[in-house]
């Protein structure tokens, strides 16, 4: 597997996108992923090494992210371990399911689950809503099953699993659409430890470009955290929705046009 080149531009490419990946991150909890693999592919990378970079630019923002929550009492452990511990479990397949798939079938799926997003979160309260699994154990085996499935699937796409995940907490918990996003991050530190371990065995990780955009994500992470504390929930909410359909018309254009 070839590495990209880099020369000034390509740098300046990925700080940029590192710093438009953190704002994501911190304002949506989906890691930066569903930016950065499409970003990474139009910059000149096959989608396995753009999937690699992503992950790897993951470990960054996310447990930076987490740290600013933390401090700032926005996160929920007790949800967020469950959801973690499946995370990790699920992406510790992803290497594997990245080197017998192709990278055409894969830019599909990726923009199945886009869909997917856009359809189960538009019908979803940004104020929260109705739960409809149940409290105890019940809560505890979902939370973890989620996390395990998503981290499967997210992690081989190079998208984390907050773009998966938030959706799911919302409509089927009923988690208010601005609290999901310390859980989302907290959840992509199990996932991408795994996901990155197992894809860089396979060889799908180039180390330069996820460091640079990696530490360029951490200014950004600042940044979407301050914005998610004074913007209302409702704007919120159609603001991740209108970056779905952003990503979708992305990975569109490559699946058509190439």
């Amino acid at each position: 597997m070839e590495f990209l080149v880099l020369d000034f531009w390509n740098v300046v490419g990925l700080l940029s996108v590192g710093i438009l990946a953190g704002i994501l991150a911190g304002f949506f909890g989906i890691g930066g992923g569903a930016i950065i693999v499409p970003m990474m592919i139009l910059l000149g990378n096959d989608i396995k090494i753009a999937i690699g970079i992503s992950i790897m630019q993951m470990i960054f923002s996310s447990v930076y992210g987490t740290y600013v929550n933390y401090k700032k009492k926005n996160l929920d452990f007790k949800d967020g371990i469950y959801v973690g511990i499946g995370g990790l479990i699920g992406a510790s397949f992803s290497g594997v399911i990245v080197s017998s798939v192709s990278s055409s079938v894969l830019e599909i799926v990726f923009s199945f689950f886009i869909v997917y997003s856009i359809v189960r979160f538009f019908f979803t309260n940004a104020y929260g809503g109705e739960r409809r699994v149940g409290k105890g154990w019940k809560s505890v085996l979902f939370l973890v099953g989620c996390g395990c499935v998503v981290g499967i699937f997210a992690i081989s796409l190079g998208i984390g699993g907050g773009i998966m995940l938030a959706p799911l907490l919302a409509y089927y918990l009923g988690y208010n659409s601005k609290n999901i996003v310390p859980i989302s991050l907290f959840f992509i530190i199990f996932s991408s430890i795994s996901g990155f371990t197992s894809l860089a065995l396979h060889g799908y990780v180039d180390y330069m470009q996820g460091c640079i955009v990696g530490i360029a994500s951490l200014v950004g992470v600042r940044i979407g955290i301050w914005v998610l504390s004074v913007v209302d929930s409702k704007k919120h909410k159609y603001a991740l929705l209108a970056m779905y359909v952003f990503v979708l018309a992305v990975m569109f254009e490559k699946i058509l046009f190439g």
